[in-house]
């Protein structure tokens, strides 16, 4: 059976581990986080991703050809 994308990560990600996920500095992660139509949650202060909606971002955002 194939392993779901990004399986064995939590299912909120902070600014550092949406960094490492997508190999991207820490200023990177956060620039994503900071655009308009990218899933950001806010907790407090803090900016996060819960997995779900980075993967259904991604799919939207890939120039691979929709099936």
């Amino acid at each position: 059976m194939p392993k779901e994308p990004l399986e064995d990560l939590p299912d909120v990600l902070d600014a550092g581990q949406l960094a490492e996920v997508l190999h991207l500095s820490r200023s990177g992660a956060y620039n994503l986080l900071n655009k308009p139509d990218f899933p950001t949650l806010r907790v407090g202060g803090k900016k996060m991703v819960m997995k779900q909606e980075l993967i259904i971002w991604m799919h939207r955002n890939t120039n691979a050809p929709k099936s």
